[in-house]
């Protein structure tokens, strides 16, 4: 499974962004995608997932009521609504699909995009 993540760039504090990913390939057995962050000289953080089985989302603590996560009716696309953005949401965020199970540790996701830069700053 190939995902291209978009979307990504300069956002004001309390701005908007919505960031894309699309998946190719062995898509047919996902269980899951979804989104991490990695912040400078941080680790790589959950943000959001969405089940493919039946639509339900999860989302971290930090991101909970101001970030979103849908998917494409009948495509491989998912995207991350992105609002409220505090300087703190700096990241590079990062696509995620498996086909194995359906949660928050990096371990259950074994395909990864490429990432794109979210920076929040004034």
């Amino acid at each position: 499974v190939q995902l291209q993540a978009s979307g990504g760039g300069l956002v004001q504090p309390g701005g908007s962004v919505r960031l894309s990913c699309s998946g190719s390939g062995r898509t047919f057995d996902l269980k899951a995608m979804g989104w991490f962050r990695q912040a400078p000289g941080q680790g790589r953080e959950f943000v959001a997932t969405i089940n493919w089985n039946n639509g339900k989302a999860y989302y971290a603590d930090s991101v909970l009521g101001r970030f979103a996560i849908s998917r494409e009716n009948g495509q491989n696309t998912i995207y991350l609504q992105m609002n409220s953005l505090k300087p703190e949401d700096t990241a590079v965020y990062y696509c995620a699909a498996g086909s194995t199970g359906w949660g928050t540790f990096p371990e259950v996701y074994n395909y990864w995009g490429q990432g794109t830069l979210v920076t929040v700053s004034s």
